[in-house]
């Protein structure tokens, strides 16, 4: 009986758990209204901010991407054949960069002495590094996703859920192998979501020291890299399951973040809405600060208030979903494949007009993984599905529109003229 009442309460406890991350993404989100429970406390009062300080960026400086750096986010690290031909079409695109996960768990895949010589597995990092250096391609590289030996599931709010120490091991050794071959590092995704934190209350503290450590780790191995913030995830949540991005932003300012980056990410998905909308003028639909491409305003304008105003941003995702299945909890911002191919296009020519030279890399949302089916909600926000060989890939409008919009950089190489409408070279 006593095992079964057990059981029963882990149900519930994760039922509930679950109720409150699909909270993260609903449409009529509110904040948690029990604050006196959070362990971040109540919501705090931040000033209004409005200066972008758009020329205040040191373009001189080697710690600052071309502006604007075209890159998209892809998933190489299996399927050597699908990799060559997604190379090719990221070439065809005139993209430059790609933001390419390498996960811990998939490189420290079990727990080994230190000194153990078979403690990392870097054979299929090696072999997709050397296919992306063979077609001209530069890589962000975004550190995240724990083993599961290294959690630390109980340990006291604000300090890291995983083993910290071996994490930095990982970065430094990552650093080490692959020193002047990654453009640069991004450091962990989304911290501000519990299921990006170990499944444990997004803490900015928390954070902090992780990319302190890591970041000081890969300066140590590769001096001229490049250190990204992690992207942070617009939420109209606070709760147990997130923390909203701009007050996540202002607490690691107050842990001192400052000296710990040289560029800071956010993520700009424009959910239903395109990416010119005003969001301190919220349209009758609902287009709230957080819901709005130009989100990254409100964070940029942090930056500047902190004295950060020389240092560039990135952002390291930006989409919008297709998704609009009846049953989907994302259909309420899903939007036609065509209108996500103008809608994409039509950021990057904003943002070539409105934050250049503040917003250097712009990463799409995304080239598709050969493992996507319907199911996995990144299948949607694709710019195409997966084909059989030797084609690849079958490019949603978004692949036409972003291979024929304008290219626009402080870099000559990497600016190119709009091509022809009709050109789509995998049809």
């Amino acid at each position: 009986m006593y095992k079964r009442f057990v059981v029963l309460i882990a149900i519930i406890g994760l039922v509930g758990f679950g109720a409150l991350l699909l909270q993260s993404i609903a449409p009529n989100s509110k904040p948690n209204s029990r604050n006196d429970i959070l362990p971040y406390g109540p919501p705090p009062t931040y000033p209004p901010l409005n200066d972008l300080a758009p020329e205040a960026v040191d373009m001189n400086s080697s710690k600052v991407f071309p502006s604007l750096t075209y890159g998209i986010h892809t998933f190489f690290w299996w399927h050597e054949s699908y990799r060559q031909l997604g190379l090719d079409h990221i070439n065809l695109m005139q993209f430059t960069h790609i933001r390419q996960v390498f996960a811990w768990s998939d490189v420290e895949t079990e727990y080994r002495a230190v000194d153990d010589p078979e403690r990392y597995h870097w054979a299929q990092a090696d072999a997709m590094m050397q296919d992306i250096q063979s077609k001209g391609i530069q890589v962000v590289a975004r550190i995240s996703k724990p083993p599961q030996w290294a959690l630390r599931p109980a340990v006291p709010y604000g300090e890291v859920p995983f083993d910290l120490e071996r994490l930095t091991d990982y970065c430094g050794a990552l650093a080490s192998r692959y020193r002047g071959q990654i453009a640069a590092y991004q450091i962990w995704n989304e911290p501000n979501l519990t299921r990006e934190w170990a499944y444990t209350v997004p803490s900015p503290e928390g954070y902090l020291k992780l990319l302190s450590n890591c970041s000081n780790a890969i300066r140590q191995a590769d001096p001229d890299a490049i250190i990204i913030t992690a992207g942070l995830s617009p939420t109209g949540n606070r709760d147990f399951s997130a923390m909203p991005d701009d007050e996540f932003l202002w607490k690691l300012y107050e842990a001192g973040l400052d000296e710990q980056y040289d560029i800071l990410a956010a993520h700009t998905p424009g959910f239903r809405y395109p990416p010119e909308v005003d969001p301190n003028h919220p349209s009758p639909e609902g287009c709230l600060q957080w819901r709005c491409f130009r989100r990254i305003e409100r964070l940029r304008a942090i930056m500047v208030a902190q004295g950060d105003a020389h240092k560039q941003m990135a952002i390291t995702e930006v989409g919008y979903t297709t998704d609009r299945r009846p049953d989907s909890i994302y259909s309420w911002f899903g939007v036609s494949p065509e209108t996500q191919g103008n809608y994409l296009a039509k950021a990057y020519q904003y943002a070539a007009k409105m934050y250049r030279p503040w917003v250097g890399l712009m990463v799409a949302l995304y080239y598709p993984n050969v493992e996507w089916t319907p199911e996995d909600e990144e299948y949607w926000w694709a710019i195409g599905t997966v084909a059989p060989l030797p084609y690849g890939m079958d490019g949603r409008p978004a692949w036409p529109a972003l291979v024929q919009m304008p290219k626009i950089s402080t870099e000559p190489s990497y600016t190119h003229p709009a091509r022809d409408e009709f050109l789509n070279p995998i049809e």
